[in-house]
């Protein structure tokens, strides 16, 4: 690698969003554009290429996965918990807010 092409360490890292790097992969999986074609045009190295390759390949099962898992049913769960939890918080502050309202009358105030 030429000096020119090395990042500037002063200068901010690139981040590649998950389609962008999807994409960037697919250019050479499905278009068969030659990895160092691939490499040079979006300014990456072979070692970030194959790095991502990996990722995605491991990872690739999860397209596949059905969602309502156990994951789901946690998730429900949760809400169902934090609804309740909610429930309670209203029954609360209704309570002190009739309280408020009994002792003010009590006092006088309107």
């Amino acid at each position: 690698m030429s000096i020119d092409n090395k990042r500037n360490e002063n200068s901010p890292r690139r981040q590649f969003s998950p389609e962008q790097k999807t994409n960037i992969l697919r250019e050479h999986l499905l278009e068969k554009t030659p990895i160092s074609e691939v490499c040079e045009k979006h300014q990456i190295t072979p070692t970030q290429f194959y790095l991502w390759q990996k990722t995605f390949f491991e990872n690739g099962a999860a397209a596949f996965a059905k969602t309502t898992g156990r994951a789901s049913r946690q998730a429900e769960q949760r809400v169902t918990q934090l609804e309740d939890k909610l429930k309670r918080k209203d029954e609360v502050i209704a309570e002190i807010i009739a309280e408020h309202i009994l002792l003010k009358k009590s006092l006088g105030e309107s």
